[in-house]
């Protein structure tokens, strides 16, 4: 097993003895698609980290955050990865993209929310130990694991419901959610081909390279609104915008016709760290 799966095995222990025992937090407002769940009783919670909880400005815009114990929302997830691991949250954690956490801008600091893909009901309890994602129209902005136990790795961006559960643990991040309510995605085809561009022997990882700008700002913009990063030529003459990344090239084929989908019909497809 590599070290994301065993990565990935201890959440999904610690999901498990985490939901083991369960009590109702707050009134949550009834979904058609998917059931409450009972929120996980946490027995050592961990305070509120001091100065997260003060009125913020971003791009002109003022965020309040606030206790919202009947938080339920219904709006669009993205993700972020690689370009953020390592890198401290607005908690003071470290973010690991491999964990179960996510990205929310008014609940409180550390929390739990749990998230539901409303196109797979496929749930996951996420900890909040950090502010964002600052796009128009998005609720939560996920890590990469958490992403890719919804399904949303290769869309980038899906419609999520994003319910609070109260405080987080001291430690730890969250849980996969199973539930009978999760549909089963319908039967594809084959995969999608990658790029007779892309050989057998170039190996991943793989980027969606939506486009080169000349203009910072405009490539950080198209950045956010992909959930992606910039990355600098040499001179900063040019900037490029990248997705991803991925290690399989069909699955990154998937991702750069998404991208494509989105409007950046020059999306390429590249190997490499």
């Amino acid at each position: 097993m590599g070290a994301q799966g065993v990565v990935r095995g201890a959440l999904v222990l610690a999901a498990i003895s985490l939901l083991a025992a369960c009590s109702s937090v707050g009134a949550a407002r009834p979904s058609a698609r998917a059931p409450a769940t009972q929120a996980p009783v946490v027995r050592d919670p961990a305070p509120i980290v001091s100065g997260t909880m003060r009125p913020y400005q971003v791009r002109g815009r003022w965020y309040r955050p606030e206790e919202q114990p009947n938080y339920d929302e219904v709006g669009m997830a993205s993700w972020y990865g690689s370009a953020h691991n390592g890198r401290p949250t607005s908690t003071g954690e470290r973010f690991d993209m491999n964990a179960l956490t996510a990205a929310h801008k008014t609940l409180p600091l550390p929390g739990l929310v749990e998230v539901t893909n409303l196109e797979t009901g496929q749930r996951v309890v996420v900890r909040i130990n950090d502010r964002g994602p600052f796009v128009e129209g998005r609720i939560i902005d996920l890590s990469r694991e958490a992403a890719d136990e919804l399904g949303l790795l290769a869309k980038g961006v899906g419609r999520v419901r994003v319910r609070y559960l109260g405080r987080a643990p001291r430690l730890g991040s969250g849980g996969t959610v199973l539930t009978a309510e999760a549909r089963t995605p319908s039967p594809t085809s084959a995969p999608t081909p990658a790029p007779a561009a892309m050989s057998a022997a170039q190996t991943g990882p793989f980027w969606v390279q939506a486009g080169s700008f000349s203009d910072a700002g405009e490539a950080r913009r198209i950045a956010d609104s992909l959930s992606g990063w910039v990355r600098a030529d040499a001179g900063a003459a040019r900037f490029r915008v990248l997705v991803g990344p991925w290690e399989d090239a069909n699955a990154a084929e998937r991702g750069r016709q998404a991208v494509v989908a989105r409007g950046y019909a020059d999306a390429l497809l590249i190997s490499g760290s």
